[in-house]
């Protein structure tokens, strides 16, 4: 499942923009959304998705549960 950032909760620091390695993360109406078809949740490049563990509000970045989760290529 990819990840979705909580708009509510969003602070708009950017930290997690430049960290994701498939562009998914974007400004919009000053708070940061994740392209949930482009969110691998990390797998093959990180150990842990990257925006949540740079997000400074805890549970902002959290699993988009209507997506299907991922799976890493073979």
């Amino acid at each position: 499942m990819p990840f979705k950032i909580i708009a509510s909760q969003c602070t708009g620091c950017s930290a997690c923009e430049p960290l994701c390695p498939n562009v998914a993360i974007y400004e919009k109406g000053g708070t940061f959304t994740i392209d949930p078809k482009k969110c691998t949740e990390c797998v093959g490049y990180f150990d842990e998705p990257q925006c949540v563990a740079v997000c400074p509000v805890d549970d902002t970045c959290v699993v988009d549960t209507s997506w299907p989760r991922r799976q890493a290529s073979a």
